[in-house]
């Protein structure tokens, strides 16, 4: 741990030491109230208005089951993006668990509407032999939700523990066998976050959505975040304008890979994970 994590450790509030080992035993921790609601309310508008742009273009929303998509999106379409990556709880964490040098690689966001369907058990990308050989977790994702989930919202579904399995012979790397469904619903949590929350987990943690039954959509950002060398980033296509990026206070612009450009193009996506189009009856 990192002399500003350990520091982070130490302030009231930041417990750093007790969720790192709580991540690494089972995949997932949160931070209960990191932001406010009002935070939270503008996050999830910038969210939406971007959604309805990204369904009308070609590659600018990618199906992960019925009535459920994710869409990526560019740092300055976030009006929170600077609180965002300079909160203290994820500095510490990215610091802590990534090292000094870690690369904010990816930011987008998942939203399931009224008729999504249960996914199937997955991770979001293989696993690499720094984790299943090593126990060393080389990526981080913080969801943060837009909405206070309720059990008819679709409840975000994970089976503590998984991000250590193996997976090279599932297909993808990603998809466990139906067999092994039983063993996951077994012990999963659905997790059910409030405006304001923030979460953070290896997205190698075998998860799911669950049916999404009410009117009201889920949206859910993801803040992907890299240990050097993971290698994420080429998934991805992030950019700012040059005066955004020179704005940027250095806590944020120095971890952040991205293209820096005149003008900001429409992200088209590298990252459709096929086995998740259908959903499960």
């Amino acid at each position: 741990m990192t002399a500003a994590a350990n520091d982070l450790a130490r302030a009231p509030g930041l417990a750093l030491d007790s969720d790192v080992r709580t991540l690494h035993e089972h995949g997932i921790v949160a931070l209960p109230g990191a932001f406010s609601r009002e935070w939270a309310e503008r996050m999830r508008e910038d969210v939406m208005t971007a959604f309805w742009a990204a369904i009308q273009r070609p590659g600018g929303a990618v199906g992960r089951g019925p009535r459920r998509w994710y869409v990526e999106i560019h740092p300055q379409e976030l009006g929170g993006f600077v609180e965002l990556v300079t909160h203290p709880w994820i500095v510490g964490m990215c610091e802590a668990v990534l090292g000094p040098a870690y690369e904010i690689v990816e930011l987008g966001f998942d939203v399931p509407f009224q008729g999504a369907k249960a996914q199937p058990w997955h991770r979001d990308f293989p696993s690499p032999r720094e984790t299943h050989a090593e126990r060393r977790i080389t990526s981080l994702a913080f969801n943060l939700t837009g909405v206070d989930v309720t059990p008819d919202m679709g409840p975000f579904e994970i089976a503590p523990g998984t991000q250590w399995e193996d997976g090279r012979r599932w297909p993808h790397e990603m998809f466990p066998d139906p067999t092994e469904w039983p063993r996951y619903a077994a012990h999963a949590v659905r997790k059910y976050p409030k405006m304001g929350d923030v979460s953070c987990r290896s997205a190698l943690t075998i998860h799911r959505g669950t049916p999404h039954a009410s009117p009201i959509a889920r949206p859910v950002l993801v803040l992907g975040v890299d240990a050097p060398g993971a290698g994420h980033a080429a998934l991805h296509d992030m950019m700012v304008t040059r005066d955004y990026h020179d704005s940027l206070p250095a806590a944020a612009r120095e971890h952040l890979v991205c293209r820096v450009v005149d003008r900001l193009v429409p992200v088209t996506q590298k990252h459709d994970i096929e086995g998740l189009v259908m959903g499960v009856e």
